[in-house]
């Protein structure tokens, strides 16, 4: 199974779609699809109402591995089920689409112009938990806001540190280092950021792979030093805030790079469409980065 995951992975056509917004981010979320917060009264509410909103585009019928290679969950998600199944072993078993586990805790408090991960204090046993559900890989985000040398590079040094215990588990990380879209020097925050990394790509073993999730840069085809690395085993793109059309406008012009959208995804889904409305919405947007991340 680990064997087909990779291959799909690594040479198919497809995207990734990024279902794991945090507890944070999803009261917005749900507003944005049509679910007040006078619908729910704590967290459990609330998480549930996100987990009806994931199940619905997890079994749409458009939703299949024909055209999205991977999904990334909310660690809550991981706890739940579709039907009699885990929402995992549902993916991978019923649509052929590779679970992926969002493990970070959030973003620290800005220094030196970046937002690095706070401490991940149960990584372990959440690495095991996700070995258990037959998830392949896992992401965490951090967030560069100016072009700062030196918290740029804390960024990538943490990414790093904690990408190569997630490999020693048996699992493949995305490094995402997201360049915050409103960045004044976002240009120059790339540059920074792509020396920082390829550094220490170039300090990985032949038997070390990993992902890297980046922001679609000012310059097309930037990355594409970190495409070609044979340590990684695909690039993906985050939406960032960009509108879907803006963001697989941006993509296309990238070659190489797939998707990982959350909002782009989710954009024009609402809790109150019909399922003809709902699916013909959701097919749209699917089959539009699907086409933008085969350039």
């Amino acid at each position: 199974m680990l064997e087909q995951q990779l291959m799909k992975i690594q040479k198919d056509d497809g995207f990734i779609g990024a279902l794991d917004q945090s507890g944070g981010s999803t009261p917005k979320v749900l507003q944005q699809y049509g679910v007040s917060d006078d619908e729910y009264s704590n967290n459990d509410e609330m998480f549930t109402k996100i987990h009806e909103m994931r199940t619905r585009i997890m079994t749409n019928p458009n939703f299949d591995g024909d055209r999205i290679l991977g999904a990334i969950l909310f660690e809550d998600t991981i706890n739940r089920k579709i039907g009699n199944k885990g929402v995992a072993e549902f993916l991978w078993e019923d649509k052929r689409i590779v679970p992926f586990l969002k493990v970070d805790k959030g973003l620290a408090t800005e220094a030196n112009g970046v937002q690095l991960m706070k401490p991940i204090a149960d990584l372990d046993p959440l690495l095991a938990r996700a070995k258990q559900h037959n998830v392949f890989g896992t992401k965490m985000r951090s967030v560069i806001k100016t072009a700062d040398a030196l918290g740029i590079q804390a960024i990538v040094d943490q990414q790093f540190e904690i990408g190569l215990h997630i490999v020693s588990a048996g699992l493949i990380p995305i490094i995402e280092p997201e360049v915050d879209i409103h960045c004044s020097q976002k240009a120059e925050a790339e540059a920074l950021l792509k020396t920082a990394v390829l550094n220490h790509l170039n300090r990985l073993n032949s038997s070390q792979k990993v992902m890297l999730k980046l922001t679609l840069p000012e310059a097309d085809n930037f990355y594409s030093e970190c495409i070609e690395h044979p340590n990684v085993l695909r690039v993906v793109a985050l939406s960032g805030g960009y509108s879907l059309k803006e963001a697989t406008e941006r993509l296309t012009r990238n070659k190489g790079i797939i998707a990982s959208f959350s909002r782009a995804l989710a954009e024009g889904l609402f809790a109150q469409q019909t399922e003809e409305e709902y699916s013909t919405t959701l097919n749209k947007s699917i089959e539009t980065i699907f086409q933008a991340s085969k350039t």
